[in-house]
């Protein structure tokens, strides 16, 4: 290439969008393509903002009944977006306290931004009896449901207030051997790769505690990979 092509490139190459071959380094007779610089990949935003509604107990199905430490005017579903095992940007739904709408959203559009999968999402009414035992073995991603810990105490999931993240591959394992779900246990193994599992210090971990939640992967008997909870 000859001082005054290069020195005409210069001049140009900020009016236009195109170069010859020439101008990128190259010749028409060289047979050799311009090398091409690719643009950082964005953050994925949803195209559709997360959408709250108000619930009541016909709504709600199976996962309330009378008794429930929460009433169903204190819950609020949330639509939001989330990118599915297929790479494809879905619409789930989960129900959760009115006091921890706003962490949720925040925290989903986080995941979503970084493209953390999420294989399903539907609020466990969807199961039979509203079982959380089949939500998980399903790796369906839920938050609300009224149920009870083994101790007989409130799970935080009865209050909206805890949410579980595609328990199949993140199971919970007590040191007794509960394994939840019953049919994860190839997924004990941590050192897999499966898309949707949650380590420590991973986007998941950082979003949920960035917010004050806490992650059962932390813990040590149970350990709950799945589980995210705020008091």
């Amino acid at each position: 290439m000859g001082i005054a092509t290069v020195r005409i490139c210069a001049l140009v190459v900020g009016l236009f969008t195109g170069c010859t071959a020439a101008c990128a380094g190259g010749s028409p007779e060289s047979g050799r393509a311009p090398e091409t610089v690719s643009a950082a990949p964005q953050s994925a935003q949803p195209e559709q903002p997360a959408q709250v509604q108000s619930v009541d107990a016909a709504a709600l199905g199976a996962t309330w009944r009378p008794g429930c430490p929460v009433p169903p005017a204190a819950l609020r579903r949330i639509t939001l977006s989330y990118f599915g095992f297929d790479g494809r940007s879905h619409r789930g739904e989960l129900v959760v306290n009115r006091d921890a709408v706003s962490d949720v959203i925040t925290i989903f559009a986080e995941l979503y931004s970084a493209r953390f999968p999420i294989e399903k999402m539907h609020t466990v009414d969807n199961y039979p009896r509203a079982e959380d035992e089949l939500s998980m073995q399903d790796n369906n991603t839920s938050a609300f449901n009224c149920r009870q810990l083994p101790s007989g105490a409130w799970s935080l999931h009865a209050y909206g207030r805890a949410v579980d993240i595609n328990p199949l591959i993140n199971p919970y394992i007590s040191a007794s051997g509960d394994l939840q779900p019953a049919t994860a246990r190839a997924y004990l193994d941590r050192a897999r790769t499966d898309q949707g599992m949650i380590r420590d210090g991973d986007v998941v971990v950082r979003a949920f505690a960035g917010h004050g939640w806490k992650w059962g992967g932390h813990w040590r008997d149970p350990v709950d990979y799945q589980h995210f909870e705020r008091r």
